[in-house]
């Protein structure tokens, strides 16, 4: 199958009303209108109206009577709280708060590499990321030649707790003949790898519950109020995989100058791995689109000429790769890329098969370098949502409709998810599509 028909085959499966339960026909009608109209605006055709997406975090839950750290530990109190969020506020799609019911499973591993709300956090305290150095300079080599080993045996016992023991299992090809099998199986009978491993059968248990909560609510949505969902999968670009996960932000920038080859050569072997995460998310039926945060591309982190050597190169392919198994990249560009703007156009990219979310880039410049071949979206501050008035509101959302949203290719969406936000001003801003949204 070409791109173009993996893409359409999805499509299908994600916009069908076969085999989804709908309150009434008219909201079976109302799913498949939405998900056609942020389809149309991503292959830059003009929708009957602007698209809007609402990218609620905590805001969604705390409104509806629950705490971020029910998000974490109690699925049902979640349920209820994003049901009354969108039984009140009427979006038009909807993205499940991160964290449902992970808590336990995060606790039952020792999970070091965040913190959050009701574990090691107050109760309505947004989740943390815990920066540190799970990899060393001297380790890339390891990570380079033999990228899941080093995952399975280094970063896994140094990220969880109570997963040390990782570090003992043996290599896999020692079962090439006979002689190996035995030590396979040997390390496996040892006590502290056994434990690892019922530990991660525990949790695997244990997170049936909580995808059995995602799935519950989601089809709820669905039925009871026709909203399609707009994230079909997440992964990350191949810096910061590196950047974020491994090396940590101030070693990834200090070997840009210390060791920049052995960067570039882990970030060549991160990148296929990066398309794994996207395509092996997706399932039929599921939105088909990738969601993609970018964390350390933003012009505040490194110079253009650093950008152009060490981000894009490996983005872009992640992108293609991404387009090429049939799914629409969804890039959410935080910070500013007003710098990145003409490298990212100049790129050639296919038109029509991205959807990229600014949350501080000017969006004017956005649409006049981008608007050929890319939608955009994005760019409502968060700090609106939180300190301003639904006038301000309504008078952001309006005039940016009007200023990039004519002749297709444009969505409404906040420039960050949202953690808080005064209800008056969701309101306004879930309805101005309605009013300003018709072009």
């Amino acid at each position: 199958m070409t791109p173009e028909e993996k893409l359409d085959q999805r499509i299908s499966t994600w916009l069908t009303t076969e085999g989804k339960t709908f309150a009434s026909g008219e909201l079976a009608a109302a799913y498949q209108r939405r998900g056609q109209r942020i389809l149309d605006a991503i292959r830059l055709k003009q929708p009957d109206r602007v698209p809007n997406i609402f990218l609620g975090g905590g805001c969604m839950v705390t409104y509806g009577g629950a705490t971020l750290a029910d998000t974490f530990y109690n699925g049902e109190k979640t349920h209820q709280a994003a049901l009354k969020f969108m039984e009140d506020f009427r979006p038009e799609y909807f993205v499940i708060p991160p964290g449902i019911a992970l808590g336990g499973v995060l606790d039952m591993l020792g999970y070091k590499v965040y913190r959050w709300p009701g574990g090691n956090l107050p109760d309505n305290v947004p989740f943390q990321y815990v920066e540190g150095e799970y990899m060393t300079a001297a380790e890339y080599d390891q990570l380079i030649n033999n990228p899941e080993g080093f995952l399975l045996r280094t970063y896994l016992p140094r990220a969880f707790e109570k997963l040390g023991a990782l570090k003992q299992i043996p290599n896999l090809f020692h079962v090439i003949e006979i002689t190996g099998v035995s030590m396979l199986l040997g390390p496996l009978s040892q006590p502290p790898l056994r434990d690892a491993i019922n530990t991660l059968l525990q949790a695997a248990d244990m997170l049936k519950t909580a995808t059995g909560t995602i799935i519950s609510t989601a089809g709820e949505i669905i039925r009871r109020w026709g909203m399609p969902a707009v994230l079909g999968g997440v992964s990350f670009a191949p810096f910061d995989i590196i950047s974020d996960t491994l090396r940590g932000t101030q070693g990834a920038l200090m070997d840009m100058y210390r060791c920049p080859d052995k960067l570039l050569a882990a970030i060549d072997v991160v990148t296929p791995i990066s398309i794994d995460l996207a395509t092996s998310m997706s399932f039929p039926g599921s939105p088909p689109f990738i969601f993609i945060p970018l964390h350390k591309g933003a012009d505040s982190f490194m110079s253009n000429a650093q950008f152009t050597r060490f981000y894009w190169p490996s983005f872009k392919t992640m992108l293609l790769g991404i387009i090429e198994a049939g799914l629409i990249p969804v890039p959410f560009v935080e910070g500013s890329y007003n710098n990145r703007l003409d490298i990212i156009a100049d790129a050639g990219l296919p038109a029509g098969k991205t959807l990229w979310l600014f949350d501080r880039t000017d969006m004017l410049a956005a649409k006049n370098k981008l608007g050929g071949w890319a939608c955009i979206g994005g760019n409502v501050p968060g700090s609106l949502f939180a300190t301003g008035t639904a006038e301000q509101m309504e008078h952001y959302c309006r005039d940016l409709i009007e200023t990039v949203g004519a002749g297709g290719g444009f969505c409404l969406a906040p420039g960050v998810g949202l953690e808080h936000a005064k209800p008056e001003n969701i309101r306004a801003f879930i309805e101005s599509t309605n009013k300003y949204g018709v072009l």
